[in-house]
């Protein structure tokens, strides 16, 4: 312990307190007020992160510009904020309940592990029912305020995401995020019927845009995390599969996104400004495929492969994409 002096040259075996406290008296406790505040902020981030933001803010980039889409236009504010909001607590919905399913294996992958239940913030009975309640005032609003189609969309895609994907696919097959990756793909038809209430073939080239984008994004994640995915028992593609074999069907399923995006412009009536974005974007995206291709056959393995760059570069060929559907009808 630090010996310390005062100006009459008494040894002090501690400093004296800022406060004014004697030395070795207890601190004053912590306002009650402040501790409240601060454990009802920390109660609020907690439930926020089991709807996991991230995940909704893609799937409701594919939500708004179908919207517009739809409408040949601007759509009506109202329907847009409607959507917007249900439908990101329909994600959020299906998000809860998954971590309230994978709580299990959360605490045993880097990625997840800082999740609200693998960190005991929330306790796994109150995460299911925050999911559970989510899901149910999100299908009730799309049914009161948009319409019923829309709300059976937005219920199937949470029923599919939780007992399909996560209860029957997840720790299952290394196909798991193909046929999973269809709750992903809803947002589009949600946002279509929202405002036509009917179904067109539009949405189901742009549904099928997403699906086949899933595959190949998710996968060059779990290379990056593939040993995550092997303790919790996950059996990823990544994990069953040579990286070799992985990247070739991500470079498959990168050039059938491709080809169905384009397939929008004559399906869809799309002007040039779509085409011209479509036809770069698609490119771009398939040059990194090939890229990570040639590395591997190269024999390039494991970070060096650098598969976080597709990844990335998915999330921006997506959002992209869906800004070109949203702006092409106002200019064509």
């Amino acid at each position: 312990m630090t010996v310390l002096s005062n100006k009459r040259g008494v040894e002090l075996d501690e400093p004296v307190p800022l406060d004014g406290r004697a030395p070795g008296a207890p601190a004053a406790p912590e306002p009650v007020a402040e501790t409240a505040r601060r454990s009802i902020g920390a109660s609020v981030r907690a439930y926020v992160a089991l709807t996991k933001p991230r995940v909704i803010e893609l799937l409701l980039i594919t939500t708004i510009p179908v919207m517009f889409l739809a409408q040949r236009g601007v759509p009506p504010l109202s329907t847009v904020l409607l959507t917007f909001s249900f439908g990101a607590m329909s994600a959020g919905a299906a998000n809860a309940i998954n971590c309230y399913i994978d709580r299990d294996i959360d605490v045993k992958m880097r990625r997840t592990r800082r999740r609200p239940l693998a960190r005991a913030q929330v306790t796994p009975a109150r995460a299911l029912v925050f999911g559970i309640t989510l899901a149910l005032v999100s299908t009730a609003g799309f049914f009161v305020t948009v319409n019923p189609l829309s709300a059976a969309g937005s219920l199937f895609a949470i029923l599919f995401y939780v007992f399909v994907y996560s209860l029957l696919l997840k720790r299952r097959t290394s196909q798991n995020v193909v046929w999973g990756g269809i709750a992903g793909c809803m947002p589009v038809l949600i946002g279509w019927t929202a405002i036509t209430n009917g179904l067109d073939w539009t949405p189901f080239v742009l549904f099928g845009v997403v699906f086949l984008w899933t595959p190949p994004h998710t996968w060059t994640l779990a290379m990056r995390y593939r040993e995550d995915y092997a303790v919790a028992k996950v059996p990823m593609l990544p994990v069953v599969a040579t990286e070799r074999r992985v990247i070739t069907e991500s470079l498959v399923y990168t050039y059938a996104t491709v080809a169905c995006s384009l397939a929008l412009w004559p399906v869809a009536g799309m002007g040039p400004v779509y085409g011209a974005v479509a036809v770069v974007l698609g490119l771009v995206f398939l040059a990194e495929g090939h890229r990570l291709l040639k590395a591997v056959r190269a024999g390039v393995t494991g970070v060096h492969l650098r598969p976080m760059r597709f990844f990335h570069l998915s999330n921006v060929y997506l959002a992209l994409l869906f800004t070109a559907v949203a702006v092409d009808p106002l200019l064509h």
